[in-house]
């Protein structure tokens, strides 16, 4: 199925784009512009309307727009702020030329922000990003496949953490929610068949390892692909990586102060306040805070977290600026519900191979509150900017994340009747043991360090894109985990003792009898890397991109408390490649485009001969098209990519103690993403995704068969909203969506059995009334009250219905 709908595509893309369009293409001509204000700053999110043909643009957040395969002709742009004079510049478009023109309102910068909030204009497309590719690149120019999530979509459907966010990500799909365990990134996702983590912020390292607050986010980059070339291998996997682009300092006085309350006791504050320090408006400070209270939707539970990023920026002169932010969070929060599989328990022995088949009762908790844990996590980056020449431009970066966890960590094993009873073949799912991984004042430490230098410049008549970049990453991991089983209880009915698994019962536990485990970690490693890349321009409309990354990882081994030494050590040299191919047959309408992504892991052993082991390797091939239409309110990114992962640990059958490194494993899928605006008010995001996983070479067991951590192959996302812009609502908007995944196979294993978390669809709606000086809303999440599972190699159940509401007043 997915080598046909891949060879259809093609096939009508190929068909489609060239020949029926060679003629527009070539009699058409373009008009390039820039608004500013009148103190000549960069006028984003303005509307510019081309009157004769009723065709509108949006001026990016460097105030530039584009209007492109014009008929030759006089024509006129008009410009419409309300309470302000229209502003009317006549242009002559001729067939094959660029006409380039400079609108200047006669407004100041903090006047069109509250303009362009009147304005009715909730923008939801990015049509360009500077961190996919460490330099300014549009998407349509961009051989890599990414979806952006815009605050102005999180408001949309009143959203407070990324894992919501995350849910307008095409094939992207939740799997675990935060541990909170020091060196986590916050939530576990599946993306194309590999699990990641919400590891980088602004294109750096930035773990947070508790629910990730929104608090502080200007976009989401969810990255598709094996992409170790620029990010390297610490922070990403073979499914690609998620970036958190944080909001900045501006120029003028303004910010935001926001109630929501709902269900579950659900109670939360949040300001933003943004200000100038000094007349010149070069020294810039803004403040992003939070405070975030959630009860849980079972019996016990809760999740409560305090979070504070300031931001300070200053602007020395036109060709030197620094940027200084932190971002500071705490909080406390119970187990995550989660329900294991005991090691080799046959599925068959539990009566069931589906979760909506398990006896255990959906809404309690099985552990009390005060098993909780206490998390914090400090991040604090440093940024200087300088301009070397009007081409080239330098940045020096200094990342550091800090996190620290402790306390009880409640978990469930799912016990088959014959496991808890004693009793040879009795089928069933009616015990689970409950049992506790602590951590105990862990703490892990990363410092990145990189050097960026971006030029644009010509080599004869050839334009060239260029980042080269030096990147140094430290990571210091001492973490202690350990812990115990507590008892064995029904799963649901009456349970006499289900109020015993709880602070001072544990701790008693331990004290009398130990530990039944430890599990130290104290690591030392550095990576030394260097990269170069470079978009090429052939012709104005076909582009080359060839990059390179070497990687030296330095791991000095396991911390030995007997010895005083680090010991165990070692060192291993990668490279990673990266190419790809762009044409437009539409300039900046139609872009197809092809590419190669590697990434790399690191490995460590040796095989029964002594022949050490190499970085295992993961190289993708895609190709697609991406579609920019009615100048830029319809985005859409269709694609189909094979990624194959070589080198993989395997068992050695001849030598059991030991592993062979030939193992494989495809990854093969189609994604479709539509994000649009086609008219004022109504605002549309859909996405589709099929993924084809499995195992080639790999233990008996498995081989042949999806990996248990490939997720759910099919998933789906929709989003449809409309905000009313004229008349006495003007102001008022409507959202509905939601969410479908297919079954999940969470175990699959010719020896232990197949294990199912059954298909779902979950719906969402919300209501808002936004105005100048402030913005009401409502919302509903699974609006159906659906019971449903999420899990990575476990049972997860999932928040039942809920509703909040949210009042901010703007300033």
């Amino acid at each position: 199925m997915i080598r046909q709908t891949g060879f259809l595509w093609l096939l009508m893309t190929l068909l489609f784009s060239p020949a029926l369009l060679k003629a527009e293409e070539e009699n058409g001509g373009t008009i390039r512009g820039k608004v500013v204000t009148t103190d000549g700053r960069a006028a984003a999110d303005v509307v510019i309307l081309l009157q004769e043909t009723d065709e509108s643009a949006i001026s990016e957040t460097d105030g530039s727009f584009t209007f492109a395969h014009i008929k030759p002709g006089s024509y006129h742009l008009i410009v419409t702020l309300m309470g302000y004079t229209p502003i009317e510049e006549q242009v002559v478009v001729n067939a094959g030329k660029t006409t380039n023109i400079r609108l200047q309102l006669a407004v100041t910068s903090k006047a069109l922000k509250e303009v362009v909030v009147t304005g009715n204009h909730n923008k939801l497309i990015k049509t360009s990003s500077v961190d996919v590719a460490k330099m300014p690149l549009k998407n349509l120019e961009n051989p890599q496949v990414y979806t952006t999530i815009t605050k102005d979509l999180l408001q949309q459907q009143v959203i407070f953490s990324v894992d919501d966010a995350l849910k307008n990500a095409p094939g992207l799909a939740r799997m675990w929610d935060a541990t909170g365990r020091g060196g986590d990134g916050g939530g576990y996702y599946n993306l194309r068949g590999f699990i990641t983590q919400s590891k980088l912020r602004n294109g750096l390292a930035g773990n947070v390892t508790a629910k990730i607050d929104a608090y502080n986010l200007e976009q989401v980059e969810v990255i598709k692909g094996p992409s170790a070339t620029l990010f390297g291998n610490s922070l990403t996997s073979y499914g690609g990586l998620i970036n958190r682009v944080t909001k900045k300092p501006y120029d003028h006085f303004g910010g935001d102060v926001t109630y929501s309350m709902g269900s579950y006791g659900f109670n939360r504050i949040s300001a933003d306040v943004n200000t100038p320090l000094d007349k010149e408006k070069d020294v810039l400070l803004r403040i992003n805070t939070a405070y975030n209270y959630e009860g849980s939707w079972q019996d016990y539970g809760f999740n409560k977290n305090f979070a504070f990023a300031p931001s300070l920026s200053y602007r020395v002169n036109d060709r030197l600026s620094f940027l200084f932010d932190a971002e500071f969070s705490t909080g406390q929060n119970t187990g995550l519900g989660v329900f294991f599989f005991p090691y080799m328990q046959p599925v068959a022995d539990l009566g069931t191979d589906r979760a909506d088949g398990l006896k255990i009762d959906y809404k309690r908790a099985y552990a009390k509150n005060d098993l909780y844990q206490t998390a914090r996590n400090t991040n604090i980056f440093g940024q200087m900017k300088y301009k070397l020449s009007e081409q080239w431009n330098m940045s020096t970066n200094v990342s550091s994340t800090n996190s620290f966890s402790n306390g009880p960590s409640p978990y469930f094993y799912l016990l088959s009747d014959a496991a808890a009873t004693g009793v040879a073949g009795a089928k069933g799912s009616n015990y689970i043991s409950r049992n506790d991984q602590f951590t105990d004042n862990s703490r892990d430490a990363i410092l990145e360090i990189q050097q960026n230098f971006n030029g644009d410049f010509m080599i004869g008549s050839l334009r060239n894109r260029f980042v080269g970049g030096l990147d140094y990453f430290h990571h210091n991991a001492n973490q202690f985990f350990g812990g115990g089983t507590y008892d064995t209880i029904p799963s649901h009915g009456d349970i006499p003792t289900y109020a015993n698994f709880n602070r001072r019962n544990l701790d008693t536990l331990y004290n009398n009898h130990g530990l039944a485990f430890t599990f130290p970690i104290r690591n030392l490693t550095n990576t030394y890397s260097a990269y170069v890349s470079d978009l090429l321009n052939l012709t104005d409309n076909l582009m080359v991109m060839a990059a390179l990354r070497v990687d030296y990882f330095d791991n000095k081994g396991s911390y030995n408390d007997v010895k005083g030494i680090y010991e165990g050590g070692y060192n291993q040299t990668a490279f990673s490649p990266k190419l790809g191919i762009v044409y437009e047959p539409l300039k900046d309408r139609i872009s197809i485009f092809g590419n190669y992504q590697n990434g790399f892991t690191n490995q460590v052993g040796t095989s029964a001969g002594g022949k050490a082991f190499k970085p295992e390797q993961a190289n993708q091939l895609e190709g697609g098209v991406k579609l920019q239409l009615l100048n830029g309110r319809i985005n859409s990114t269709l694609s189909y990519y094979s990624i194959k992962v070589k080198d993989v640990l395997r068992p050695d059958q001849a030598n059991p103690n030991f592993s062979v490194q030939d193992g494989t494993q495809v990854s093969k899928g189609f994604e479709a993403e539509v994000i649009a605006n086609p008219f004022q008010g109504l605002n549309i995001v859909a996405g589709f995704a099929y993924n084809d996983s499995k195992y080639e070479a790999a233990a008996k067991d498995v081989e042949g068969l999806r990996p248990a951590t490939a997720g759910s192959p099919t998933l789906a996302n929709l989003w449809i909203s409309y905000r009313i812009s004229a008349g006495v609502a003007d102001g008022l908007g409507f959202g509905f969506g939601g969410n479908y995944a297919s079954d999940n196979k969470i175990l699959n294993d010719r020896t232990v059995g197949t294990f199912i978390l059954p298909s779902y669809t979950v719906l969402n709606a919300s209501i808002f009334y936004d105005q100048p000086r402030f913005r009401v809303a409502f919302k509903m999440d699974n609006i159906t009250d659906k019971h449903y599972w999420i899990g990575y190699t476990t049972v997860n159940p999932q928040k039942l219905r809920s509703f909040t509401g949210s009042l901010a007043f703007k300033f």
